[in-house]
């Protein structure tokens, strides 16, 4: 099957996510100022452990393969191991997102034991300065700890690379070779993902995204490296300028990922925590399935979608109009080009938007405290 008719065959949704993303808590000891689901503390009306494995169950009963977990950081939850142990014993695999606060010799050793779990680490920049502006005081050493911990632990000899996840940002994309240095020092594999102005991103988003220069050179770069790092498909409105990146060219919000949040609340994608994207909930009748299966809005993502005001361009089958997520957040309509359009498609219609008026995260749980971190100025912005 080509890609082409196996894009045209997801687009249509499945029977169950290829990618779910399940974020088990909002807690977290970080403050990230791109924290695309406003993190910090804990939602009263989290799962409870019961609640989860029934989930468990259902994704089991599903046939779904493996779940990305995220937080807020994951392993506060005092149930996290229980909870790991419980899916993989369901056949799931579980890979989840961590800034590694947690991950000491003893439990380095314990995950390394683990069958069928990947590990990410976070890490925003390639030295201290560059990651803890984004990331908080402190949290480079910490990603690196848990990495060396994890290495020490034999993990990448008998899980295999871990990985290490990036959010790539004007401040740090020139640093994408000492990224890939430092994975490949560890045995570790690559990740890079594209900031969206979620959560606490929609605040910074316009300080953090790459310039349209620099999204050049991020699609120059990854087509030169891509077959060895990994991008979660992330990237591919910068189809436009030319080759397509390997992965899928598509939005696969409701199709084939979306995200449940630590409440149990079911939503599109992980980048729209919005009443407007929410489908459902695990809690309702006919739990995670029926919504999977039957919500109104997954069945309507599920439909062919117009190109709009992107109809007239040369590059649509390219970049499919980018992402919904992305567009949403900036106040630009969903069928309109991305708010980072390579070719400069969507500048009017941003400079016009009245940022009163854009589309708020559904919910904050940033702690009360104010964030002093000043960002790093880059020549010519």
């Amino acid at each position: 099957m080509s890609v082409e008719s196996l894009v045209g065959q997801l687009k249509h949704g499945l029977d169950a996510p290829i990618c779910l993303t399940w974020e088990l808590t909002y807690a977290c000891n970080l403050a990230c100022v791109h924290c695309l689901s406003s993190s910090g503390q804990r939602d009263p009306r989290e799962l409870t452990t019961a609640e989860a494995k029934r989930v468990l169950d259902e994704l089991h009963d599903l046939q779904v393969f493996y779940i990305n977990i995220g937080g807020g950081e994951p392993m506060v939850r005092r149930d996290f191991f229980e909870l790991v142990e419980y899916a993989i014993g369901r056949d799931i695999g579980v890979k989840f997102s961590t800034n590694g606060a947690y991950i000491d010799a003893e439990k380095a050793r314990r995950l390394t034991a683990m069958d069928y779990l990947d590990i990410q680490i976070s890490l925003d920049g390639t030295d201290a300065a560059t990651n803890d502006a984004v990331r908080g005081v402190g949290s480079y050493d910490m990603a690196r700890r848990a990495m060396d911990h994890l290495t020490e632990a034999g993990f990448v000899e008998r899980n295999g690379p871990f990985k290490v996840s990036v959010v790539v940002t004007r401040h740090n994309v020139d640093q994408l070779d000492t990224f890939k240095a430092l994975t490949d020092s560890y045995g570790a594999q690559l990740r890079v993902t594209r900031l969206r102005p979620s959560g606490r991103g929609a605040d910074t988003w316009h300080d953090l995204h790459p310039t349209n220069a620099q999204q050049r050179q991020i699609y120059h770069w990854l087509m030169a490296n891509g077959e060895q790092v990994l991008t979660g498909d992330s990237f591919f409105h910068l189809n436009a300028l030319g080759d397509p990146l390997p992965g899928l060219n598509m939005c696969g919000a409701g199709r084939v990922v979306c995200l449940i949040d630590p409440i149990g609340d079911v939503y599109a994608c992980p980048f729209v925590i919005h009443d407007e994207f929410k489908a459902g909930s695990v809690r309702d009748e006919g739990g995670f399935s029926k919504v999977w299966k039957q919500s109104e809005l997954f069945l309507e993502l599920r439909e062919p979608q117009s190109a709009g005001a992107c109809a007239s361009c040369g590059s649509w089958n390219a970049c499919q109009g980018g992402c919904m997520a992305a567009k949403f957040f900036t106040g630009l309509p969903l069928d309109g080009p991305d708010p980072e359009c390579v070719r400069g498609a969507a500048d009017d219609a941003l400079a016009t938007v009245n940022a009163a008026l854009t589309p708020k995260p559904a919910m904050d749980h940033s702690k009360p405290i104010a964030l002093t971190r000043k960002l790093i100025p880059v020549a010519g912005n």
